[in-house]
């Protein structure tokens, strides 16, 4: 068995970014851009009202400060007309103003009667409550540098200036095999010997909040032809491989003989650990492929502490897994060997271990925060100890 940190650091020396692929907006959130993006317009493309209100030539005001109103100006309306001097038209927040018009002055700043505005604000100054040409960004300028999360705000920023695609470093495609021949679908009728099939559930749950969506779902049966055909298969398309259960020495367990009939390249199998004592990792080509604990506590941990760093590193996202150090609100103890990883609570500044940390059980799970690592040399942690612990 190796360490966590051999392990660890295993997993991110094989793991390349995938290739770049141009990637529509609606399909790019939580992506990472691959290119810088450049502003393909003014934006704005033509001046704008910043208020309703009506808008004019300010030399107009020099002889009269009551102006005809001429026309109304809506948003999305061209407004290519000349208003002409002397004159005003009404307008509305996010209009374009007509090609002489250089002032708005706020509606409520007015008086109207007979057709006629009159402006009552004596501070007015020209270019008044206009957004003018190229203020958000000008044509050709750099409007995001490559490596930039695409964030909900950065979207509808390029949408704003017309972008409809964008080139990423994309989600990976996931091939989730889960193998077990005890398992049956939640909402069946129970079966004497069988348990519900949990751990589909959590994984493409865990993916879809880091929004990894493409995930295809494999139910294997527990035979060396089955996972081999299935695995094999899945290497095909898919840009990571992940599987579930079947991965230990027993006699019904074949994922470990099944990666070496579909050609991948195991990098270690076990790990210094509890829960997940033996995982795998193993690569076909430039795929990941992560034999994960069938105990569903075991996985969702093994899950949070290697497949998604390895996500990131695919991604180019190295914000996934956030680690913090904060003191034990009570003792630990546990045998010195192998690296402890508790379903805990950040709360009020400090770490709380819950209950039920065994590797069949995923009711603490439901309740935690976080992983607490508890280090393999230790033994016995006092309240008050600084433990790390991951954040999910």
């Amino acid at each position: 068995m190796i360490s966590v940190s051999e392990a660890r650091e295993l997993v991110q020396q094989h793991i390349k970014l995938l290739t770049p692929r141009l990637s529509a907006l609606q399909e790019a959130a939580a992506c990472i851009l691959a290119a810088d993006v450049v502003a393909p317009y003014d934006i704005p493309m033509w001046a704008q009202s910043a208020v309703d209100g009506y808008a004019f030539a300010f030399e107009s005001l020099h002889n009269q400060s009551e102006l005809p109103i001429s026309q109304v100006v809506a948003a999305g309306d061209g407004a290519t007309e000349i208003v002409g001097s002397g004159t005003a038209v009404r307008i509305f927040t996010g209009a374009a103003l007509p090609p002489d018009v250089d002032t708005v002055v706020m509606q409520e700043q007015t008086t109207t009667s007979a057709g006629k505005v009159q402006v009552n604000d004596s501070s007015l100054s020209p270019g008044a409550n206009v957004r003018p040409i190229g203020s958000e960004i000008g044509k050709g300028a750099l409007a995001l540098p490559a490596g930039t999360p695409l964030t909900p705000a950065a979207l509808g920023y390029l949408a704003m200036l017309g972008v409809a695609e964008v080139l990423v470093y994309p989600k990976p495609l996931v091939a989730l095999l889960v193998t077990g021949k005890e398992l049956q679908a939640p909402g069946t009728e129970p079966v004497r010997g069988k348990v519900f099939e949990a751990n589909s559930f959590t994984i493409i749950a865990a993916l879809e909040q880091m929004g990894v969506k493409d995930v295809h779902l494999f139910k294997v049966d527990d035979s060396l032809e089955a996972t081999t055909a299935v695995m094999s298969q899945a290497l095909q398309n898919a840009d990571l491989v992940l599987l579930t259960g079947g991965i230990s020495v027993g006699d019904y367990d074949y994922v470990l003989p099944a990666t070496v009939a579909c050609g991948v390249r195991q990098v270690f199998h076990k790990v210094k650990q509890k829960p997940g004592k033996p995982l795998y990792f193993g690569m076909a080509g430039d795929k990941p492929v992560f034999g994960l604990p069938g105990n569903p506590a075991s996985v969702l941990s093994c899950f949070y502490q290697y497949v998604v760093p390895a996500i990131g590193k695919l991604m180019q996202r190295s914000n996934l897994s956030r680690k913090v150090q904060l003191p034990l609100s009570a003792p630990v103890q546990k045998k010195p060997g192998l690296t402890h990883f508790l379903k805990g609570r950040v709360e009020n500044g400090t770490i709380t271990p819950l209950q039920a940390q065994e590797s069949y059980r995923l009711s603490s799970f439901a309740l935690a925060n976080c992983l607490v690592e508890i280090p393999e040399e230790a033994a016995v942690l006092e309240a008050g100890s600084p433990v790390e612990a991951w954040l999910f």
